[in-house]
């Protein structure tokens, strides 16, 4: 029996309970997590913005030790460590043929298929999108868990699986940041800290941090900030007074609200890049005026996962974990336990801290 916090209904209070889980079947390992990650994600899932089917373990941000693994599983081998990859592509579908990893059809088709049972009842249980990384031990897809490269502490790898991957190819994949260019990242959680922290070794100039809560000022600073602004009606006006008068040439939206997105816009100068990496609801409506499109030149791009391959790119970003240059454990305000998510969800809802850890 494992312990894990289980969403028994869209919208309904996590529980902490104990599951049943299977032998790894084909193609299939079984994991034994060292920590996972609490993202943003977690609670749109469990609040019903993104589709996830219920009752389900959520958590996908996390990494471990391979205990078990199911036949024809050649990859990875029992005494591993591997990151849990939560949209692993098939690499059959059209945007796989594109060589666009990131955008595969097929990639959350395991969250839809039970994967444990509920001790209490024996009710089936869903996988959160796909790896249910809340809880002490998961069985996942082999292709779902990646071998963790040399020189990274297993428990904050658990990062690498959404943050860090999502927040590195914002800034290398979708906006494809140059030396010496000016960028503004606007919401300063566990992912807009990476993206700072990956403006910075991209060799960004001006890198402006923005955000509801002043207490985020020291969290911005430490992952490459060079200016931190509170957010508020005037923020692109500030943007571009401290870009010269034009704008970033960049700018990382990592909310999902409609208006941090419109602000992200206004805040980017003529022929910059706006990149959207948060996530929003249906009811998040944008609008923009034809003669601005066409005036300001500007290129809007959303950015799933990063744009981000994370077979190609997670031995990059551990090259950086092991030189120094990206600091794991900068990203987190919060160690807890599985209990505690509840809290950690409020916290994020309240804009508190950076990414909370649990750790098993």
């Amino acid at each position: 029996m494992v312990r894990a916090a289980v969403l028994p209904a869209v919208n309904a209070p996590l529980q902490v309970a104990e599951i049943d889980l299977p032998d790894p079947g084909p193609g299939q390992v079984r994991v034994k997590l060292a920590a996972a990650g609490v993202c943003h994600s977690d609670l749109s899932l469990s609040n019903g913005t993104l589709r996830q089917p219920v009752p389900a373990v959520l958590g996908h941000e996390g990494a471990g030790t391979v205990t078990a693994v199911g036949p024809g599983v050649t990859t990875v081998a029992p005494g591993d460590p591997v990151v849990l990859n939560w949209a692993p592509s098939c690499g059959d579908c059209h945007f796989c043929g594109l060589a666009e990893p990131w955008l595969c059809v097929n990639a959350g088709a395991a969250a839809n298929a039970p994967y444990a049972t509920l001790v209490a009842d024996g009710s089936a249980l869903h996988p959160g999108l796909g790896t249910a990384a809340f809880a002490e031990e998961t069985v996942v897809a082999a292709h779902a868990a990646l071998p963790l490269p040399d020189g990274v502490p297993l428990t904050d790898a658990a990062l690498l699986g959404c943050a860090v991957l999502t927040g590195w190819g914002a800034i290398h994949h979708s906006a494809a940041v140059r030396p010496g260019e000016s960028v503004v990242v606007l919401g300063v959680g566990g992912v807009g800290l990476a993206t700072l922290q990956a403006a910075r070794i991209a060799g960004a100039g001006t890198i402006v941090a923005v955000d509801v809560s002043p207490a985020k000022e020291e969290l911005a600073r430490a992952a490459g900030a060079t200016e931190f602004l509170i957010a508020g009606e005037d923020t692109a006006k500030r943007v571009r007074r401290l870009t010269g008068g034009v704008g970033a040439d960049v700018a990382v939206e990592c909310v999902g609200r409609a208006d941090t997105i419109r602000t992200a816009w206004s805040a980017t100068r003529r022929g910059g890049r706006t990149t959207v990496v948060g996530i929003g609801g249906q009811d998040q409506q944008v609008s923009f005026s034809a003669l601005e499109l066409f005036y300001f030149g500007r290129t809007l791009s959303g950015c799933v996962y990063g744009n981000s391959d994370p077979a190609r790119d997670l031995p990059v970003v551990a090259g950086h974990v092991r030189s120094g240059a990206l600091d794991l454990s900068a990203l987190v305000t919060d160690r807890i336990g599985l209990d505690d998510i509840p809290a950690a969800f409020e916290a994020m809802v309240a804009g508190k801290g950076g990414r909370s850890l649990v750790v098993f």
